[in-house]
């Protein structure tokens, strides 16, 4: 079960981090946010997860399309958090 807090709770640490990391120039910065990311994916609810990742194993947790899968999880998110408001 993906409870509204939990998605709640991962739109808000993804799109917080995302604000800095986007407009970030500074590359240590870019993989300190990268790893605090992939450190949140390995603990967050599983079935929420699967959920946002559609499909994607290395979802949020590949250098090479970290930026666009962070994109991708926060646009999921919203839409789930907005269903969820909906209930």
């Amino acid at each position: 079960m993906i409870s509204k807090d939990s998605i709640e709770s991962a739109y808000c640490f993804f799109h917080q981090k995302w604000r800095v990391y986007s407009y970030s120039n500074n590359l240590r910065q870019k993989d300190d946010i990268e790893y605090s990311i992939a450190s949140y994916v390995e603990s967050m609810n599983r079935q929420l997860y699967e959920t946002i990742a559609d499909g994607k194993s290395d979802f949020l947790t590949d250098h090479t399309s970290f930026s666009i899968d962070m994109q991708a999880a926060i646009s999921r998110l919203d839409i789930m958090a907005a269903e969820t408001d909906k209930q």
